[in-house]
C-alpha cells in the first residue's frame, strides 16, 4: 500500500502542475477573446480565475475517504466562480453566495453520517479559507503550513496504516504543484480552489483525531490566516472600517465572520444599528469586528452598548 500511495502522490503532483499550466493557457486565450466572463479578471493585464478547478478534480479523484465532499463543494464553488457577483432582484443575496451556501449545506448533510458534527466544522472551514484567498499565494501558504503540521501530528501519533499520511501528503503536494503561478499573481484559484482545499484540509484534520483535532486545527488555521493577512487587514480596518488601533482578535474575527455572508447576518440581526464595544476584554476578543455593521451608515444609527463581563 505504501508504494502505491507514493505513486498516486507523484501522479497527483505532476498532474496538478501540468493541468494548472494547461488550464491557465486555455483560460487566458478564451479570456482575451471575452469568451469566459467572470473566469477572466481584467486586472494586471488579465488573470485567469478558477484555476483551482485542477486541484479540485485531482483531489476528488485521488483522495480515498469522503472524496465526494470535495467534488460536491468544488461543483458549487465553480458555479460561484462562473456567475460572480450577479444578484437577481428576487434574491436577498448574490447568486454565487447562494451556490456557496448550498454547497456548504451539502457537505454538512452528506458528511454527517461518517463524520458526525465534524462535518459542520469542515463546511465552516470554507469561510476562513475564502477570506485567505484575497492576495496572491496566501491560501497556498495556509494549505502548505497546515498540511505540514498535519503530517507532523500524524507521524507523532504513529497510525498503524499510512492512509492518513497519504491524504495529507496528497493535499500538500497538489498545493505545492499548483502554487507557483498563484504566488506570482498570474492566476487565481477562485472559490473552487479555496473551497476545495478547505474541505480537503478539514478531512485531513478529522483523520488525525476526530472532532477534537478538527476543532483545534480549525482554530489554528483561522489564527494563521489572520497572521498572514495582518498587514492587509490592518489597512482595511483603519481605512475602510474606520476602526482605529485594530487588535489581532479583530483580525481573527474578520477571518471567521467577514465577507458577504457575515454582513448579511449582521444586517438581519442588527438592522441599521451599530453596537459600539468599549469593554477592553471584548475588544481583545475581536467584538468590534464581530459587531461592525456596514449597514449603519449614519451617526444617528449608532446604538451604544456597554457590555460588562
Amino acid at each position: 500500500m505504501l508504494g502505491i500511495s507514493y505513486q498516486y502522490i507523484i501522479i497527483g503532483g505532476i498532474s496538478c502542475f501540468l493541468g494548472t499550466i494547461g488550464l491557465t493557457i486555455l483560460f487566458r486565450i478564451l479570456g482575451q477573446n471575452q469568451l469566459i466572463g467572470n473566469l477572466y479578471a481584467n486586472v494586471r493585464g488579465g488573470i485567469p480565475r478558477g484555476i483551482g478547478l485542477i486541484p479540485c478534480i485531482i483531489l476528488g479523484v485521488l483522495l480515498t475517504k469522503n472524496y465526494t465532499l470535495v467534488l460536491t463543494i468544488g461543483f458549487f464553488a465553480f458555479l460561484d466562480d462562473i456567475v460572480g457577483r450577479y444578484k437577481p432582484s428576487f434574491l436577498p443575496v448574490e447568486l454565487g453566495q447562494l451556490f456557496r451556501g448550498i454547497g456548504m449545506i451539502a457537505v454538512m448533510s452528506m458528511g454527517y453520517e461518517s463524520l458526525g458534527y465534524s462535518a459542520i466544522l469542515i463546511a465552516l472551514m470554507i469561510q476562513p479559507m475564502n477570506i485567505s484567498d484575497m492576495q496572491p499565494g496566501s491560501t497556498c501558504s495556509v494549505v502548505i503550513i497546515m498540511s505540514l503540521l498535519s503530517l507532523l501530528l500524524i507521524t507523532l501519533i504513529d497510525f498503524p496504516d499510512n492512509i492518513n499520511f497519504y491524504q495529507a501528503s496528497l493535499v500538500l503536494v497538489c498545493c505545492i504543484a499548483y502554487s507557483p503561478l498563484d504566488y506570482s499573481g498570474r492566476i487565481m484559484m477562485g472559490e473552487v480552489g479555496n473551497h476545495t482545499f478547505a474541505v480537503a484540509l478539514g478531512l485531513v484534520f478529522y483523520s488525525i483525531g476526530g472532532f477534537v483535532t478538527t476543532l483545534l486545527l480549525f482554530i489554528v488555521t483561522a489564527m494563521l490566516i489572520a497572521f498572514i493577512r495582518r498587514n492587509t487587514l490592518m489597512k482595511f480596518f483603519i481605512e475602510q472600517l474606520k476602526i482605529s488601533n485594530p487588535l489581532f482578535g479583530d483580525f481573527i474575527m474578520d477571518v471567521l465572520t467577514g465577507g458577504g455572508l457575515g454582513d448579511l447576518l449582521r444586517k438581519i440581526f442588527l438592522g441599521k444599528k451599530q453596537i459600539q464595544v468599549k469593554n477592553p476584554i471584548l475588544m481583545i476578543l475581536g467584538f468590534r469586528r464581530l459587531l461592525y455593521n456596514p449597514n449603519a451608515k449614519n451617526s444617528h444609527d449608532r446604538l451604544p452598548l456597554n457590555i460588562n463581563l
